[in-house]
């Protein structure tokens, strides 16, 4: 059994691990490997920065000969799902109602028109209902939202050009500046307090910082001797990397900051799935790697060394 973890994994949470998958699943062998490596692994290196942006938060890690460089890895609480929120709340404060899916049926009056039925549920919960609603704009902020090519501001997005989306229930939305505000929290986070009802929300997310700094912070808690390489290697992984024009945006600004000898290179699987699950499939790599086969920790380990062990086994 080969798990990926997160690299905040603490060392209970590994022995707690090894217990289970030998005691309860009386697993043969098992090896515990960091989300950041098996990124790295899946495009082929061993050595790079990797930036993960998952649904709940944002983890930057600079893996070293497939190792993770635990005191340089720094993480941020804004993700998809967060941006998400953001989406919502925005479209809230403009009047926009989404209507859950399961809310309404849609008929075929005449050939290409729709007549929208409202049904009526009594039994579901008003979580589910915000769950559904989640699910329809996080696919609004899948379509329409790009990372804006400068820092947002007000002023000069306010006549962009909008986007429409249809929703589910047949009524078509106009997505304006929203579209380029929102990618725009992860490299400027203090934007959220101009959302509406996003402020509760908004101390906290002053105190997080930038996408940028975050990668330039951990680059500089690395070795003198691997910063240029790791410049030269930064992987975006996760769903929400997948973001049109992320990878373009986060370059410029790495250039603006980043030191004049540096080579600054983002790389980024252009196949958003393969993005998506790029842990996964360096977990495959791994895997199925001959040399990988001795460093298992198995069954007969763990009866004479305890749970412990791991640690040694699984750095």
């Amino acid at each position: 059994m080969l798990l990926a973890e997160p690299c905040s994994n603490t060392l209970q949470q590994r022995e707690r691990t090894a217990e289970l998958m030998f005691e309860k699943y009386k697993v043969p062998a098992l090896f515990l490997a960091k989300n950041a490596v098996l990124t790295s692994f899946a495009s082929g290196r061993a050595t790079s920065l990797v930036v993960d942006c998952g649904g709940g938060s944002t983890t930057v890690a600079p893996v070293h000969d497939g190792y993770v460089l635990q005191k340089a890895v720094s993480t941020s609480t804004i993700g998809g799902e967060f941006l998400t929120d953001c989406m919502m709340k925005s479209l809230e404060s403009k009047g926009v109602i989404i209507k859950p899916r399961y809310s309404f049926k849609r008929k075929e009056v005449r050939p290409g028109e729709f007549q929208t039925v409202d049904l009526d549920f009594p039994n579901t919960t008003e979580s589910y209902k915000l769950y559904s609603q989640r699910v329809i704009a996080s696919d609004i902020k899948e379509c329409v939202c790009r990372a804006p090519d400068t820092p947002y501001d007000e002023s000069s997005y306010a006549n962009i050009p909008t986007t429409a989306y249809e929703l589910p229930d047949g009524q078509t939305i106009e997505i304006g500046a929203d579209r380029f505000k929102i990618p725009d929290i992860l490299f400027n986070p203090s934007i959220v307090q101009t959302i509406p009802g996003m402020e509760s929300l908004a101390g906290s997310a002053s105190s997080v910082r930038s996408l940028p700094q975050m990668v330039i912070e951990s680059i500089n808690r690395c070795d003198v001797d691997i910063r240029r390489e790791l410049f030269s290697s930064i992987l975006l992984s996760g769903g929400t990397a997948s973001m049109q024009q992320l990878k373009e945006r986060l370059e410029k600004d790495l250039l603006e900051e980043s030191p004049q000898a540096a080579r600054v290179k983002v790389l980024a699987s252009g196949n958003a799935t393969e993005r998506r699950f790029s842990v996964w499939i360096g977990g495959s790599i791994l895997a199925s790697l001959g040399s990988f086969q001795q460093l298992w920790f198995s069954k007969a380990e763990y009866e004479e060394h305890g749970s412990s062990y791991i640690q040694r086994k699984c750095p």
